[in-house]
């Protein structure tokens, strides 16, 4: 079985810019996704986006939950667009 070689880029979602002070699934997720392409990159590899608290080192590798998302991921302006 041949498999297709890739590349992409490890970049965390709270790494991209954004107006809130932490990135999220906004306006600039979708520009970076359309830099990914431009580039031909096939992956966006992210770390874990679980919700952090402090009882738990604020470590996402150590989160409250396994299946939910960290609420401050979500974009504002995405949601007032939205509606």
């Amino acid at each position: 079985m041949i498999h297709a070689r890739g590349s992409g880029i490890l970049l965390h979602i709270t790494s991209l810019p954004s107006a809130y002070g932490i990135g999220d699934f906004g306006p600039s997720a979708y520009r970076f996704v359309e830099a990914l392409e431009r580039a031909r990159q096939h992956y966006w590899q992210v770390l874990p986006l679980n919700p952090t608290c402090t009882a738990c080192g604020n470590s996402p590798y150590s989160s409250p939950s396994a299946f939910a998302m960290n609420t401050l991921l979500i974009s504002p302006e995405m949601l007032v667009r939205e509606g």
